[in-house]
């Protein structure tokens, strides 16, 4: 089996210009053949017209071997001959030019056979005109055979004509394509090749290039000849995926040294206070139970790092499944407003709802009950005593609309385009001097925006300025129902 590109390209071309070729040449063939036979047949039928004419001429009663004679001897042609036969076949009279003699040494046509010609008379009944071909050693010739009807019987008007040259004719014709069409196919052949091989040379090009691509030099690109052809636009494509690869690449270095960053600090507590609480000599009640609440504390910011890294991880490969169930929308957002009341009191922040009409959703209310309370969690956080977050839900004709708006003091504009990038948190100095409902690494804001996407909708930060913050969630409605 053939395995290179260039061989198959190359042999196709060639096959289908055979064929093309050969199509060509029986039909140009056929076409020479009927326009040199109608040619003959249409000289041969005016000689026999004049034949059958100088007959009549020379009177009905008269004897036909009489009058076929002197009709002939008015008629002279140069490659043609005239004979008249009787019903039996036998030569009445005749006009056979030097050219078809027998015996002329000069002579280049086919000589004819008279007498051949009269049998083949008088094995065919001839009542109307017809062609014959016969063949022979030099080509044979063409007869037309036309029924004369006259007093003393039916006698046939032959006009006969050596086809030796129109053989000779369609051999050379035959001969010229025998050559021309080998020749044609194999240069055709040899220029497909070369051309194939020249067109196929940035593909391997690319390919070699790409061979030496590996994950420690993914900034490499394949090289680009000319970017507007398919060659060009495959390159494209391949240097955008080598660009899609560096950077989940980069990303996933990036997380990992995140999350190893983030696991090591609760890691770190619980170890230390451990650590304190064991080398202490004499023990005491009251400090271990400090360090037992430091550990708690560390342990649950731990245990909900690792949650939401796991689930991160399982929505990336797709193997977190989103459940499709009938639920309101305003009753999980009145179940999260609960929730996180008592953080907000704890922290001197207001959480207000705003009136809801019911609104009926179908979707995956575990995961819409987490992005909630992200959304309010990360409001209330981030916000100083005295301020208010405020939720809203507005319904329109194909999507429900959550607004949390908060007073704080607003997400730092140059994080703003990575807000919902893993591990970027507005507020880092603060970020783990009070305990949460979210992991507070970062992660909230990735998660929902995941959990939207997942649903058919959007996460947007819509406004974020000293005025505070404002995130608008939208869930479309018509493709849940």
């Amino acid at each position: 089996m053939i395995t290179s590109i260039r061989a198959r390209l190359t042999l196709w071309h060639t096959a289908v210009l055979a064929v093309l070729l050969a199509l060509f040449a029986v039909g140009a063939y056929a076409f020479v053949l009927e326009s040199s036979r109608a040619r003959t047949d249409a000289a041969l039928s005016e000689a026999v017209d004049d034949l059958v004419s100088e007959l009549a001429q020379e009177g009905r009663n008269q004897p036909t071997s009489r009058a076929a004679t002197e009709a002939l001897s008015d008629l002279r042609f140069r490659t043609i001959a005239l004979v008249m036969y009787d019903s039996a076949g036998r030569i009445i009279a005749s006009a056979i030019p030097r050219t078809l003699r027998r015996g002329v040494q000069e002579d280049t046509e086919s000589p004819f056979d008279a007498e051949q010609l009269g049998r083949a008379v008088k094995s065919a009944r001839i009542t109307r005109r017809k062609f014959v071909s016969i063949g022979n050693a030099e080509g044979g010739y063409r007869a037309a055979l036309e029924p004369v009807r006259r007093v003393d019987g039916i006698f046939v008007a032959a006009a006969v004509q050596s086809v030796h040259g129109e053989a000779e004719t369609l051999g050379e014709a035959r001969l010229a394509m025998l050559v021309a069409i080998p020749v044609t196919l194999f240069l055709s052949a040899t220029g497909g090749w070369l051309l194939a091989r020249r067109s196929l040379a940035p593909m391997v090009a690319m390919r070699e290039r790409a061979a030496r691509i590996s994950a420690s030099n993914l900034a490499d690109r394949v090289p680009i000849a000319t970017p507007h052809d398919e060659v060009g636009q495959l390159a494209t494509v391949i240097n955008d995926l080598l660009s899609r690869l560096d950077g989940a690449f980069t990303q996933q270095r990036q997380f990992m040294a995140d999350a190893s960053h983030e696991l090591r600090t609760p890691v770190a507590i619980v170890q230390n206070e451990a650590g304190l609480a064991l080398s202490r000599p004499q023990r005491d009640p009251v400090e271990d139970e400090d360090a037992f609440v430091v550990i708690r504390n560390a342990s649950r910011r731990l245990t909900r790092i690792v949650d939401d890294l796991f689930m991160l991880a399982r929505a990336d490969a797709g193997e977190l499944p989103v459940r499709r169930d009938p639920l309101y929308l305003d009753e999980i957002i009145a179940d999260c407003a609960r929730e996180v009341r008592s953080l907000g009191e704890e922290r001197g922040v207001f959480v207000v709802v705003e009136p809801m009409s019911e609104a009926p959703y179908v979707g995956d209310a575990a995961l819409l009950h987490r992005l909630v309370l992200n959304l309010l969690d990360n409001a209330i956080k981030h916000s100083a005593r005295g301020a208010r977050v405020t939720v809203r839900l507005r319904a329109a004709a194909a999507a429900f609309h959550l607004e949390v708006e908060d007073t704080g003091p607003g997400v730092p504009r140059e994080l703003q385009p990575r807000i919902f990038d893993r591990f970027v948190r507005a507020d880092a100095t603060r970020s783990h001097e009070h305990d949460t409902l979210t992991s507070g690494a970062g992660l909230g804001l990735s998660i929902s925006r995941w959990i939207a996407a997942a649903h058919g909708g959007t996460l947007e930060l819509a406004r974020s300025d000293a005025r505070g913050s404002l995130f608008v969630l939208t869930l479309p409605v018509e493709t849940h129902r």
